[in-house]
């Protein structure tokens, strides 16, 4: 099945909005952060807001939903893809650069005895440690090793690397806010049954707790695809259609499978909308399964064979 992106071809973004509500009751719980606690703040109107889920964390549960755990691959859809695989000396997985926090970046790619890749970033791009950076370069070493880095960001922070200025913004970002929230205070206890009056300090008796947790009559999910950044970096119509059907297929996955954001955060999808360009009809996602592998065997001259990067991690 061919996806036609004609309507796109002319616009900086595509910004797309989705309603969101608790799959049951109308408590929810947000993120949290160190020092801070829910992310509370008033809006521009003066309602009070919430930030359900930040852009950090959306841009890791955007892949994890894309990434079969059981057979470390692809899900189906998105096999043939690049990827680093990282194994320990005994030929165990560790972890890939999909699900690694700084993704080609990681410390388990790039640090350890095994210089596969550092090497290969070393000797494609370690010439621009003077002069603006070649985004087309960079770009194009990191559809052939790591294309998800392109959407996801990337920031190469190794002075034998261009000076440790090889970085990439994210093409695919997204949050999710709670408007007009309400606190939803409640509390519990952690009961010790044989020693109520325990030294609380090494995990005996009794421990009474507060809770905060949130109702809202809207959760929006936010979502923003820079277009313009993509066709920037230069690597062709079929690799541009490519990023975007695969920045549409994260998307649409996350709302059907991956809104359980934590135990007491459990929401379902109620709307879906295009908000610019609004003329754009966003794919379904059996469109978008069906579509994919085609494209992929579309862009097999800009990928790295064989398409996993193996590399062994050791100290």
């Amino acid at each position: 099945m061919n996806l036609d992106f004609t309507t796109l071809a002319q616009h900086p973004r595509l910004l797309i909005e989705a309603d969101l509500k608790p799959l049951q009751g109308s408590r929810f719980q947000p993120t949290g952060f160190p020092d801070l606690g829910a992310a509370v703040y008033e809006g521009p109107d003066g309602e009070q807001m919430l930030l359900v889920e930040s852009a950090q964390s959306m841009a890791n549960r955007l892949e994890t939903v894309c990434w079969d755990e059981q057979a470390d691959d692809w899900v189906d859809a998105l096999k043939g893809l690049p990827v680093i695989k990282v194994s320990d000396k005994s030929g165990q997985a560790l972890t890939n650069s999909v699900l690694e926090a700084h993704r080609i970046n990681s410390p388990y790619i790039l640090e350890g005895k095994d210089k596969t890749v550092f090497d290969q970033l070393k000797q494609e791009l370690a010439d621009m440690e003077e002069g603006r950076v070649d985004i087309r370069r960079l770009a194009s070493v990191l559809m052939r090793l790591d294309t998800n880095s392109l959407l996801h960001g990337v920031f190469l922070a190794k002075k034998e690397l261009a000076g440790g200025r090889l970085r990439l913004p994210r093409s695919l970002s997204a949050f999710i806010e709670a408007s007009q929230v309400k606190v939803a205070a409640s509390g519990g206890v952690k009961n010790d049954s044989v020693n109520p009056s325990g030294d609380t300090a090494k995990g005996f008796g009794n421990v009474p707790f507060a809770r905060d947790e949130y109702v809202s009559p809207g959760i929006t999910a936010y979502f923003n695809l820079d277009l313009s950044q993509i066709r920037a970096f230069g690597l062709g119509d079929a690799a541009n259609q490519l990023l975007i059907a695969l920045a549409l297929y994260k998307i649409r996955r996350f709302l059907d499978e991956g809104l359980r954001l934590r135990t007491a955060c459990d929401l379902e999808l109620t709307a879906l909308r295009v908000t610019r360009p609004d003329e754009f009809e966003m794919p379904s996602r059996d469109a978008l399964e069906s579509a994919l592998p085609d494209m992929i065997s579309a862009c097999a001259d800009l990928f790295a064979e064989p398409r996993i990067t193996q590399v062994t991690y050791g100290k």
